[in-house]
């Protein structure tokens, strides 16, 4: 089994679309795959038609059977998509409250390691969708993945955020046993504006070792597909923002988690 987190302290970047669009086609392509939704915004959630607000069983459950001592199987927390092969963990928005209880609980930035390392018999491939901050969510992504991806839209404010997840990286790693592999996504790609050309040209050449080769270009089938609560892939094979990340997911297959370059 094979774990990706998708994050970026950036928010509006893709992340969501990411994952969605990844998990479709890894569906598609016959892999039993797992979404898990740990960002309180619940956007995959909200994505398949759950709601976020008055959810019971969530990926935040995970968090509380610690808090309270008790064991908790992950698999009861997972639900099907429209899909096959797909699969939800879906968020909760009281995600939320867990920095401001981690100082009085220990062991919380483990648990969704615990819970991935619980399911590795059921999956092929588990994607983590992040909340765009630094906490004990986007902690527990990074000791869970064995690689992380990156979305980063193509305009200047986003590479910041990407400049901060660096640092970030740094720090969350030392704590690792195994080095974590990077990949920058470039999204929201519009080849008619100056500034997706000029901040492209900045993530291949301040971000070389690690940004993708290609781009995911803006796409208004991606909205279509999230009203329709479908992947893309499922929802418009065609669209060229599927082909796109179709590309990105056969260089990703192909290239084993731990031959990627680390970031830093």
């Amino acid at each position: 089994m094979t774990v990706w987190s998708i994050a970026n302290q950036k928010g509006g970047v893709g992340k969501t679309t990411t994952t969605v669009a990844l998990g479709g086609l890894l569906a598609a392509w016959g892999f039993r795959t797992l979404m898990i939704d740990i960002d309180p915004h619940g956007s995959l959630t909200s994505y398949f038609g759950l709601d976020p607000d008055s959810i019971d069983a969530s990926s935040y459950s995970l968090f509380e059977a610690v808090a309270d001592r008790r064991q908790m199987d992950p698999a009861s927390l997972i639900v099907p998509t429209p899909t096959e092969g797909l699969h939800l963990m879906p968020a909760a928005v009281a995600l939320a409250t867990l920095d401001r209880q981690s100082g009085r609980l220990e062991g919380l930035g483990l648990v969704l390691k615990r819970a991935v390392d619980q399911l590795r018999s059921r999956y092929d491939y588990i994607l983590i969708d992040c909340p765009p901050v630094l906490g004990v969510l986007l902690i527990n992504a990074l000791a869970a993945a064995e690689r992380l991806i990156v979305p980063v839209q193509t305009e200047f404010l986003a590479i910041k955020g990407l400049e901060r997840m660096q640092h970030t990286l740094k720090m969350v790693t030392k704590a690792r046993p195994s080095p974590l592999d990077v990949v920058v996504v470039p999204t929201f790609f519009d080849p008619r504006t100056r500034a997706s050309h000029e901040s492209l040209a900045v993530l291949r050449s301040d971000f070389a070792d690690i940004t993708w080769s290609g781009v995911v270009p803006i796409d208004t089938r991606f909205r279509d597909a999230s009203r329709a609560g479908l992947p893309p892939a499922i929802y418009d094979p065609r669209a060229r923002g599927v082909e796109a990340y179709a590309k990105l997911l056969e260089q990703l297959v192909q290239q084993p988690s731990g031959t990627a370059r680390e970031a830093g």
